[in-house]
């Protein structure tokens, strides 16, 4: 049997695996937040004022689940998350999911178009730049990876909004009012990945390229353009496809909390802030579990892209 029809019959084994993966991630994340949340402080107490009464303690409690057991508040707990019912959020007194679903096409913005930019940028420079390794187009991508790694993206955020909002007035300074809003957030998310995007393929390319197996092509007589995009590039792109998708998960994980806080762009980083800071427990437990969940799903589809790149990959 071929190594094609075996990756082809372990197919479905890969993917339910990644499944299986996927929702004990989800657990794992959906746990420690229970927990941590109750090794704090009591959670009641947090959201209710100083002076609230007993009575009070008891009504809250009660709607949160959390007048039991610890066990059976877990039980509650997990059961609740497998239907998406959160509650009511305790600072806007109405379903959390409404609110996340709400914010999360915001999020989804920034960080979609914060890795198109990365991509359309940055696979050109590393092809320029490990064409010809030393001249400008591979000091470019140099630079860029060591900026992006350097600048923490609030200050670069803070630089971004001194130019082009305050001193040359081109680009709104916050909000989501027009589409010229997102222009800064999206930047401000897209330069430090692009930089990385570019530096990672630059390297990979360079050594397909100085493969055996391009040698060979190249002395077939096939086109230097056929040899670098057809297969150079396609054996490049899978370490690239990995940092895509680690540069997406940052981005929706921690990335644009602090670009949606500085931008005042209403998304899941600037709700999960704000729940913090309002000790709102039922809000704050429904955006991290949907980043979880995003970020398993989008784990899922890269293992496909993998498998599709490359059927090396072992199942």
């Amino acid at each position: 049997m071929s190594p094609t029809d075996q990756g082809g019959r372990g197919l479905p084994r890969f993917l339910l695996g990644r499944f299986l993966q996927g929702l004990l991630v989800v657990l794992g994340v959906t746990t420690i937040v229970f927990v941590v949340t109750r090794l704090i402080g009591d959670p009641v107490q947090a959201m209710l004022p100083v002076d609230a009464s007993a009575e009070d303690r008891a009504v809250l409690a009660r709607a949160l689940g959390m007048d039991g057991p610890i066990w059976l508040q877990y039980l509650h707990y997990l059961r609740d998350i497998a239907s998406f019912q959160f509650g009511d959020s305790l600072w806007q007194h109405r379903p959390a999911v409404d609110i996340v679903l709400e914010r999360l096409s915001g999020t989804l913005t920034l960080c979609l178009g914060a890795l198109t930019v990365a991509v359309l940028l940055g696979v050109p420079l590393a092809i320029a730049a490990a064409l010809k390794p030393g001249q400008w187009a591979d000091r470019i991508s140099v630079f860029l990876s060591l900026s992006g790694l350097s600048l923490p993206q609030f200050w670069l955020g803070l630089l971004l909004i001194l130019l082009f909002a305050v001193t040359l007035n081109w680009l709104p300074s916050s909000g989501s009012d027009t589409a010229a809003s997102a222009v800064l957030p999206i930047v401000t998310l897209a330069l430090p990945a692009l930089g990385r995007i570019a530096m990672m393929l630059r390297s990979a390319l360079i050594d397909e390229l100085n493969s055996q197996y391009v040698r060979t092509a190249r002395a077939k007589g096939l086109r230097s353009r056929r040899v670098v995009l057809v297969h150079a590039l396609r054996n490049a792109a899978v370490p690239t496809v990995a940092l895509l998708g680690w540069e997406f998960a940052a981005m929706l994980a921690g990335h644009t909390v602090v670009v949606e806080t500085v931008f005042a762009w209403p998304g899941l980083g600037q709700t999960a802030v704000q729940a913090i800071e309002r000790q709102d427990l039922v809000l704050l437990q429904a955006v991290v579990f949907f980043i979880a969940f995003l970020i398993v799903i989008l784990n899922f589809c890269l293992d496909i892209v993998y498998r599709v790149l490359d059927r090396r990959i072992a199942v």
